[in-house]
């Protein structure tokens, strides 16, 4: 399904844990997750690439009123990393 699903604030408060996600958007340690989702545009995709091999999982995308272009997340071995 090709269609944005909602971030869940478990998958919130994982994210806003990334280092260099923390340090783009400036966030303070008594910062909850509810707070962050609420001044990030974010989305979530099932990721699948059709009929070439590839990456097939979680795609989140986010990006901030003060950020330039979007990050984009993907899972791997069970982590969010930053998609290349």
């Amino acid at each position: 399904m090709n269609k944005p699903l909602e971030i869940s604030i478990v998958e919130w408060k994982e994210i806003m844990e990334i280092p260099a996600i923390r340090e783009s958007w400036g966030i303070r340690d008594d910062e909850t997750p509810e707070q962050f989702a609420d001044m990030v545009y974010g989305v979530k995709f099932r990721f699948s690439p059709g009929t070439a091999p590839g990456y097939v999982g979680d795609l989140y995308i986010l990006q901030g009123d003060a950020l330039g272009e979007p990050m984009s997340l993907i899972r791997r071995n069970g982590k969010l990393i930053f998609a290349d």
